[in-house]
């Protein structure tokens, strides 16, 4: 099974940017995106063979997920069930047989680290349903999360110690989550690969030269990491200050 998560910043304007050809050409089995930035009907985004689930915003031009998938889910469920955390658009979660796939995108934590508080709750939050959810069958958990987890993790790490996405406090959640019962699926085929980056800021020409950070991913149980046949990251896809991640698992 492949499966396929991008952080597409504007839905509206990866579609001017080739977002349907690498859609197309990727052929994913469930296909998620992030930050869409859009409301209800503001998009008629024709994917033949796929069935189609959006999470919008309340705000305007905000956060938005959205997940297409070529096999009928038994169940779907948007948020996490907290009304504190669900005004966002930021989760969309598909029960199948087999596993649950949850798509994500976290919170940033913004300049100044004026949201890191409200971060730190989400995060528990969020492991808490993750656990709740792998209690009953494996789950893989896909988007942007918002965090370089480790040094290996970004170009710059020195620089960037106290800066959103890369403070001890965010990278401890993520330490958590991992030892809560989940492997993150490119670290576990590639341990010690350098200079793979998923974001790229646009400003300081910062793609040209890579100096990039690993902040999508695709995690899933502990129980299905040997399921694990391939994980990617698109570099040489454009269309977004971040690039698609992709894994490939047998858990159907």
């Amino acid at each position: 099974m492949k499966l396929i998560s991008w952080n597409v910043n504007g839905l509206r304007a990866c579609v001017t940017k080739g977002f349907e050809d690498f859609f197309k050409s990727s052929d994913a089995d469930i296909f998620s995106v992030q930050e869409t930035k859009l409301q209800q009907g503001q998009i008629d985004l024709e994917t033949p063979g796929y069935e189609q689930y959006w999470n919008y915003a309340e705000k305007k031009g905000y956060s938005g997920v959205a997940v297409f998938t070529k096999k009928h889910p038994l169940n779907v469920t948007y948020g996490l069930g907290i009304e504190e955390h669900d005004r966002e658009g930021r989760v969309i979660t598909l029960e199948f047989e087999n596993f649950y796939h949850v798509t994500c995108y976290t919170p940033n934590s913004q300049t100044d680290l004026k949201r890191l508080d409200y971060r730190m709750k989400w995060e528990e939050c969020m492991r808490k349903y993750l656990v709740g959810l792998n209690e009953k069958k494996p789950v893989v958990y896909c988007g942007d999360l918002n965090v370089a987890h480790n040094e290996i993790d970004l170009k710059n790490p020195k620089t960037n110690r106290k800066n959103a996405g890369f403070t001890d406090e965010e990278r401890e959640k993520m330490t958590q989550l991992l030892q809560s019962g989940f492997t993150d699926s490119f670290r576990y085929l590639y341990p010690d690969k350098e200079g793979i980056y998923s974001w790229w800021s646009y400003r300081f020409k910062a793609r040209e030269k890579n100096a990039g950070w690993r902040i999508d991913y695709y995690l899933v149980s502990d129980s299905v990491k040997e399921k694990i046949t391939q994980a990617k990251i698109h570099t040489d896809v454009f269309g977004s200050d971040h690039c698609p991640v992709e894994l490939d698992i047998e858990v159907y």
